[in-house]
C-alpha cells in the first residue's frame, strides 16, 4: 500500500462516518421532536403537516444512508478494486487515439454509473416522492427526461471533453491554465444558453399572464433596478407538486421563472417577497461571488491535477496500472469530493449568509411578514421540516433553519 492509498482510504473512512453521523443524529433529532409543532409554526402549519414533514425527512434519510454505503462501496470497487483499470484495458485493444479512448473510457464509465444508481433513482421518483404526494413523473416523461439528457450530454459533453484531453496530451507543462480558460468559457456560454435552449427541450415556459402580478413585478423589478428577458411561468407540476422560483440566464438573457405550482399557493404580496428575495441575491452579487469562488476552486483543482498526473503513485494507488491524461483527471473527479467534503460546510455557511442578506433586501424591498407568510406555505407544501438537527445543518444546508429564518426576519419589521 503506498501513500496515496493510505490517504485515500483515510479521508473516505472519515467522509463515510461523519455522513453517515450526521445523518442518524439528524434522524433521531427530527423523530424526537415529531410529536408537536414548533411555537413560532403553531398559528400556521397543523400538527398533521408537521408530521407528514418529519416523515418524509425521516424516509429520505434512510434512502441517502443506504445510497451512501453503495456510492461508498462502487468508488471502492472502481478504485481499488480494479474496475477502471478493467474498463481502461478493454478501450485501449481498440488502439485508438488518447483522446477517443479517453471520451470512451468517460462515457462507458457514466453509462455503467447511471445504471448502476437507477434504482436508487426509480425509488425515490417512483415511490418515495409518491408516497408524500409529491411525484407527477409518468414513466413516459421520465424516460424521455432520460434520452434527451443522454443526447445533449453528447451533444455537449463529448465536444468539451475531446477539447480537453486534447489540451492535456499536447499544450505541455501548461496545459491546466488553457483547461480552465476552455472550461470557463463553456461555463459563462452554458449560463447564457440554458433559460433560452435547453430549459425549454424540457420543460415548457409561457409568460406570465396574471396581469394584477405582473403590475406589481414589474414595479418591483424597475424600483430594484433589474433589467430581465421576461417573466415566466414554467409547468413544474408535469413532474412535482413541489413549488420554486428562480432566476436563470446570464448577461442581457436573464429570465425570471415561477413554477406554476407555486403561484398557485401564494398571494400576490407573498410572490412578490419571494421575488425581492430573489432580487436580493442578484443586488448584492451573489451569483458573481458564487461563480468566481467556483471558477478559483477548479483553477486550483486543475492546477494540483497537473502536478498529481506526473506521480507515479497517484495512478497505483487508485488502482490503475497505466498511466494517462484521461485516467488522470477521471480518478481526480472521483477522488477529488473525498478529500474535499470538508469544505462543504464552509460553502454552506456563506450560502446561509447569502440568504440572511437576501432577506434583508427583500425586507426592504416588499414586507418581510409577507415573506414570512411565503416561507411558511413554502415549508408546509414542500414538507420541509422545521426541526433539523442543529449541526446537521449547518454541514450541509444552504438556506438557515425555518426557526432561525424566521425570527430573523422578524426582526426586521
Amino acid at each position: 500500500m503506498n501513500n496515496f492509498t493510505a490517504l485515500f482510504l483515510l479521508f473516505l473512512t472519515l467522509a463515510f462516518w461523519v455522513q453517515l453521523w450526521l445523518s442518524l443524529r439528524n434522524a433521531r433529532h427530527v423523530a424526537r421532536h415529531r410529536g408537536a409543532v414548533p411555537a413560532d409554526f403553531a398559528d400556521r402549519i397543523p400538527l398533521e403537516a408537521h408530521q407528514k414533514a418529519a416523515d418524509y425527512s425521516l424516509a429520505k434519510g434512510r434512502i441517502g444512508r443506504l445510497e451512501l454505503v453503495w456510492g461508498t462501496a462502487l468508488l471502492l470497487l472502481w478504485t481499488l478494486g480494479g474496475g477502471l483499470d478493467l474498463l481502461d484495458r478493454f478501450w485501449r485493444g481498440w488502439d485508438w487515439s488518447p483522446e477517443w479512448t479517453g471520451a470512451a473510457v468517460f462515457f462507458s464509465f457514466m453509462l455503467l454509473g447511471a445504471l448502476l444508481d437507477l434504482p436508487f433513482e426509480l425509488h425515490r421518483t417512483f415511490v418515495l416522492e409518491a408516497r408524500f404526494g409529491f411525484n407527477r413523473t409518468t414513466p413516459r416523461t421520465w424516460l424521455l427526461d432520460k434520452l434527451k439528457g443522454m443526447l445533449l450530454l453528447a451533444a455537449l459533453g463529448l465536444p468539451l471533453l475531446w477539447v480537453v484531453l486534447t489540451l492535456m496530451e499536447n499544450a505541455g507543462a501548461n496545459w491546466w491554465l488553457y483547461v480552465w480558460l476552455v472550461w470557463s468559457g463553456f461555463l459563462l456560454l452554458m449560463m447564457w444558453a440554458f433559460p433560452a435552449f435547453i430549459a425549454p427541450l424540457f420543460n415548457k415556459f409561457t409568460p406570465l399572464e396574471d396581469a394584477a402580478l405582473r403590475e406589481r413585478i414589474e414595479a418591483l423589478l424597475h424600483r430594484c433596478g433589474f433589467a430581465s428577458k421576461g417573466l415566466f411561468v414554467m409547468d413544474g407540476s408535469r413532474r412535482s407538486s413541489h413549488g420554486n422560483a428562480y432566476f436563470t440566464g446570464f448577461g442581457n438573457n436573464k429570465r425570471i421563472v415561477f413554477f406554476d405550482t407555486l403561484l398557485q399557493g401564494l398571494s400576490i404580496d407573498e410572490v412578490e417577497a419571494v421575488l425581492a428575495h430573489e432580487l436580493g441575491h442578484f443586488r448584492h452579487r451573489h451569483i458573481r461571488v458564487r461563480l468566481a469562488l467556483s471558477l478559483s476552486i477548479s483553477l486550483a483543482g486543475l492546477a494540483l491535477l497537473g502536478w498529481l498526473m506526473a506521480q507515479p503513485a497517484f495512478y497505483s494507488g487508485l488502482g490503475v496500472t497505466a498511466p494517462s491524461t484521461y485516467m488522470a483527471l477521471l480518478l481526480f473527479m472521483l477522488a477529488g469530493p473525498v478529500f474535499s467534503f470538508l469544505l462543504g460546510p464552509l460553502m454552506a455557511a456563506l450560502s446561509r449568509r447569502h440568504e440572511f442578506q437576501a432577506d434583508a433586501y427583500a425586507a426592504q424591498q416588499a414586507e418581510a411578514k409577507a415573506l414570512i407568510r411565503a416561507l411558511v406555505n413554502m415549508y408546509r407544501d414542500n414538507a420541509a421540516t422545521l426541526t433539523p438537527d442543529p449541526l446537521y445543518s449547518a454541514f450541509y444546508d444552504s438556506h438557515p433553519p425555518a426557526p432561525i429564518r424566521i425570527a430573523h426576519l422578524r426582526s426586521l419589521g
